[in-house]
């Protein structure tokens, strides 16, 4: 049920084990990054902000269908590189996999063990906030934008 979420964590998986050192890692995470394309400036509002992150990280969230899409925009490049690693393994699945397919390829890679403790906060915070948004289309059947 939830493979294509797995599915998208082993490729992400596959990318970083190329990576022949933390360094490398660091670095596809800053090219991630800049790679994310910008969140338009209507979605750049403070309920859209992701609390507990230590740089200005925005999430959006939108439905199509019966999944989940989410949209990401941090100003600083690490926070932007690991908002992207959430929104590619994510977007795009069922609420139901958001909540019940864990981030192990995060672990797995050793990233969130490189991580500075406010960085580690800010990813975490990132999945819950995608995780609570998920909950919220289950309980009330909200499929409104935010």
């Amino acid at each position: 049920m939830y493979e294509s979420c797995l599915e998208k964590q082993r490729k992400i998986k596959e990318i970083f084990l190329a990576c022949p050192s933390e360094e490398a890692k660091y670095e596809k995470i800053i090219e991630m990054g800049r790679e994310m394309p910008a969140l338009a400036s209507e979605h750049k509002k403070p309920e859209n902000l992701v609390k507990g992150c230590q740089s200005q990280t925005y999430l959006h969230t939108y439905f199509s269908g019966e999944k989940i899409h989410f949209e990401a925009e941090s100003d600083a490049l690490i926070s932007a590189g690991l908002a992207s690693l959430l929104t590619q393994v994510y977007s795009g699945e069922t609420p139901e996999a958001v909540i019940k397919c864990p981030p192990t390829y995060l672990e797995e890679l050793g990233i969130t063990a490189s991580l500075t403790p406010n960085r580690a906060s800010g990813l975490y915070s990132m999945h819950l906030r995608m995780k609570q948004e998920a909950l919220k289309v289950l309980v009330d059947g909200n499929k409104k934008s935010s």
